[in-house]
């Protein structure tokens, strides 16, 4: 299932992230693609440098302090976004993330997350299809929208067929492993704060608070 995170970049935050990410390096994206992934991934990546850091650490940082990601994943780490860009007849086809990334660091890929960058409207194609047991969903969202869905799903993005599609993507390692367990947690904590808004901190706020703590409790990894 995609999520939709709307304005997690918004505003002069965005406008800048944007002119800093077109003013980066490319290179062929599948240097960095998996043996068999390589043979589906038709993008360019941006090449790593201090304009790249700055973008990559911006991303990071609204992740990491946006509440709905923060209680929906339950972050123990976020990698550094790869800057995609996809012209006409570029995309990246069928594929699953590798389970574990990185090199003198590992993580754990939860969470795959997709942080769009350029307006739908500048560009054709390049939709982000993921598999799911309901079928296949799509997304492409506005400048600075974020999909966010699980890393175990197979996904792909749809060859672009007018302009130019730039997205930053990242993966996430949970405090939780496990997704249902994460769900759960996730609807506990939207209904705590719904009872929270309506009745204060009552007595079913307190129940909903201790079950949330202990269930953490039971399934983090810290």
């Amino acid at each position: 299932m995609i999520v939709h995170i709307p304005s997690l970049l918004a505003g002069e935050v965005l406008t800048d992230l944007q002119e800093r990410a077109r003013r980066l390096a490319f290179e062929p994206g599948s240097k960095t693609a998996g043996w068999h992934a390589r043979l589906v991934k038709s993008n360019m990546q941006a090449v790593g440098s201090s304009a790249l850091r700055h973008v990559q650490d911006t991303i990071v940082n609204a992740l990491g302090t946006h509440s709905v990601f923060s209680a929906m994943v339950l972050p123990r780490r976020i990698a550094p976004p790869i800057v995609s860009l996809s012209g006409v007849g570029e995309g990246y086809g069928t594929h699953i993330d590798d389970a574990i990334m990185g090199r003198a660091s590992l993580l754990r890929t939860d969470v795959s997350i997709t942080v769009f960058l350029s307006d739908p409207a500048d560009y054709d194609g390049g939709e982000l299809v993921v598999e799911t047991l309901a079928g296949e969903e799509t997304a492409k969202f506005a400048a600075g929208d974020a999909a966010v869905y699980p890393s175990t799903t197979l996904h792909r993005v749809d060859p672009v067929t007018r302009g130019e599609r730039l997205v930053a993507a990242t993966w996430a390692e949970s405090r939780v492993r496990d997704a249902a367990c994460r769900e759960a947690l996730f609807d506990l904590e939207r209904a705590r704060r719904q009872v929270f808004e309506k009745q204060g901190k009552c007595e079913a706020f307190d129940l909903i608070s201790k079950t949330y703590a202990n269930l953490l409790r039971r399934w983090a990894d810290v």
